[in-house]
């Protein structure tokens, strides 16, 4: 068995997310797809990080293994050739270590999250940014974003659903900056929980819309009603994973 990484960027607006199921195509059904029109075999690929429905992708890395050896780059234009219509994209392949593993070797993940904040809809960025139309105090935001940082008991910031076995998460970076109309949340961990970028972006916003929430009562209460809503799927982006030197 041969084991390979591969990363791939990805349009999430009508997929399912990353997890193959009955509901509907997911960026995993649609790799394994195109690894059994390439190999004949459907191997199941693990990926670094398993977004939700209609969130996107600028470099998620994945793993999978393969009965026999084949070029990387051959692999590549062979999913890719396989992927041409659908809105996923294998921008690397490279043959690595049977130790190897996309979700568990992983060192930090790094998200963003574009808020639209001006009067008018978005028509050239739609399900690519959260439209907000009220003005944001940005400084208000930041403020509050600093209190996240570090390691904290992030319940209050789960989904219900999430399968962690624990709400204990450091969170490394949280930066706010402004581009234009656009309002960009950057964050960075070793691992996150479910919805937790989301529901922290949906927080800061209300916070940035004049609510009267306070962070440090938020994640003392140990309670998702005590948070802000979970801001829409589409602004969210998983920019990349990082891994050892080893890897």
């Amino acid at each position: 068995m041969t084991r390979y990484r591969i990363d791939i960027e990805y349009d999430g607006t009508n997929l399912i997310g990353w997890q193959e199921n009955l509901d509907g195509p997911s960026v995993q059904s649609l790799l394994m797809m195109a690894l059994e029109k390439f190999c004949g075999s459907r191997p199941t690929i693990f990926g670094a990080g398993r977004t939700d429905s209609g969130v996107h992708a600028v470099c998620m890395t994945a793993h999978f293994d393969l009965e026999k050896e084949y070029d990387p780059e051959t692999v590549k234009r062979a999913m890719n050739f396989y992927l041409v219509n659908e809105p996923v994209s294998v921008l690397s392949c490279a043959i690595v270590s049977d130790d190897f593993n996309a979700r568990f070797s992983c060192v930090a993940r790094h998200y963003k999250y574009v808020v639209l904040n001006r009067g008018a809809k978005p028509v050239l960025e739609k399900d690519r940014v959260w439209w907000v139309p009220q003005r944001l105090d940005v400084t208000a935001m930041r403020h509050a974003a600093e209190q996240l940082l570090g390691k904290h008991d992030f319940t209050s910031f789960r989904a219900s659903e999430c399968q962690a076995k624990s709400p204990i998460k450091t969170l490394d970076k949280i930066e706010i900056k402004l581009d234009g109309e656009h309002i960009i949340f950057e964050l960075s961990a070793r691992s996150f929980l479910h919805h937790m970028v989301r529901n922290i972006v949906g927080t800061l916003v209300e916070i940035g819309l004049g609510k009267p929430y306070d962070i440090a009562e938020i994640l003392a209460a140990k309670n998702r009603s005590a948070a802000g809503p979970t801001a829409p799927a589409a602004g969210l982006y998983f920019i990349r994973a990082d891994y050892s030197t080893n890897d």
